[in-house]
């Protein structure tokens, strides 16, 4: 009992002296660490900055209402993937009206090939007989000019001889009988003659019926030719109609809104039911591929840095994890210094941007969170914490 008495008397007298001395040791150990802070190697540059990336406006092409939109903030999206429908009522009238017109337009083409066909078969052979027929039928009228023109020659002799035996009769130097048949002769050939005349009229006749034949299937084989003409026609027709329905039909599918990346939205914009106009922006999309750490280094320190250098990039709710990065830019023109960036000395008002992008995708970093960035002048002695860096 004794000695626990002791002890407990010395306590109560040292107890407050060991107590100070404990925090002027505590005091001592904070005064050192300020006075010496922790320098970084002359080969490491050190920056704060925030994670930015290049954002993607998801916007509509045509106008149209929204019938649809399936995202919303912060959410994942895969390439291909819908994010949005639009309707739009005009083009859906459109399309229907084209479509009518084609099929109506194709309907007149199998009327028209039909009826082609037909006549092709029937119309050629048709004008050949008819050229035929005239060229008989002229020949024909040919052959009865050629007999009556010999005809009225032996006519004219039949008279000569006629006159020549009257004369001889009267002279009681031919019988009677001779004067007889000569007359019989002449009268025979009139007679004739008069025929031959009245089959001409129906030759010259039949020469012009044929060739009103063929006129009207001349006429018909340029009928023939119009079918021809009219068919193609509509075929160009039907075309062009074609290539305005593919038209619509491409507007149409601009209006269901994919996404062109896979990323996640940053932020949704348009609501289901908004009328959107041409180059109204549905939702902000961002790829992680575009991701990087903008920092700002002063004028003295950017002379140092070049693009590919080696780099860090730590987030505060993650400083033993290390990022690893590279300089992919530095700004060429210097800027005045913003209000988030802390520069070693108020004196330098100027500095340069430098982006920082991660080797590879890394699920860490998010669009607009604060991180601090080292770089390796010589690709070496990266720290692997922010523990091994002063702070900045």
């Amino acid at each position: 009992m004794f000695k626990g008495d002791a002890m407990s008397s010395m306590l109560k007298k040292y107890g407050s002296f060991i107590l100070f001395a404990v925090l002027i040791v505590i005091a001592l150990f904070f005064i050192y660490k300020k006075l010496n802070p922790k320098e970084l190697s002359p080969n490491l540059i050190a920056a704060v900055g925030r994670i930015d990336g290049d954002l993607i406006n998801l916007n509509t092409k045509y106008a149209g209402r929204i019938k649809d939109i399936y995202v919303d903030d912060g959410q994942p999206i895969k390439k291909g993937e819908i994010v949005a429908v639009l309707e739009s009522k005009e083009y859906q009238a459109k399309k229907k009206q084209i479509e009518n017109q084609i099929k109506m337009l194709q309907n007149q083409l199998q009327s028209s090939i039909y009826n082609f066909d037909i006549a092709q078969s029937t119309i050629p052979d048709a004008l050949k007989k008819a050229r035929l027929d005239v060229k008989i039928a002229k020949l024909k009228r040919q052959r009865l000019l050629d007999n009556i023109k010999k005809l009225k020659l032996k006519i004219q002799q039949d008279k000569r001889d006629y006159v020549r035996y009257k004369k001889l009769f009267e002279n009681k130097a031919v019988e009677k009988r001779r004067l007889e048949f000569a007359k019989l002769q002449l009268d025979s050939d009139i007679e004739s003659l008069n025929a031959l005349n009245k089959e001409l009229k129906t030759a010259a006749k039949a020469v012009e019926i044929a060739e009103i034949t063929l006129q009207d299937q001349m006429s018909a084989q340029k009928k023939l030719d119009a079918l021809k003409s009219n068919i193609e026609a509509l075929k160009k027709q039907i075309k062009a109609y074609k290539a305005s329905l593919k038209e619509i039909e491409a507007i149409l599918a601009e209006m269901v809104i994919k996404s062109p990346i896979d990323g996640y939205v940053v932020e949704k914009i348009a609501n289901k039911g908004e009328v959107a106009s041409p180059g109204y922006t549905l939702a902000t999309l961002i790829d992680p591929h575009s991701l990087y750490l903008k920092v700002f280094v002063d004028t003295i320190k950017n002379g140092k840095v070049k693009i590919g250098d080696k780099a860090e990039i730590f987030l505060d709710a993650y400083p033993n994890k290390p990022i690893p990065a590279e300089v992919v830019r530095i700004a060429q023109k210097a800027e005045f210094t913003p209000k988030e960036v802390n520069v070693r000395s108020d004196r330098i008002q100027r500095v340069y941007a430098v982006h920082l992008k991660p080797l590879k995708i890394n699920p860490l970093l998010k669009l607009g969170i604060p991180a601090i960035g080292v770089i390796s002048i010589d690709g070496k002695g990266l720290p692997k914490s922010l523990d091994d860096i002063p702070e900045i």
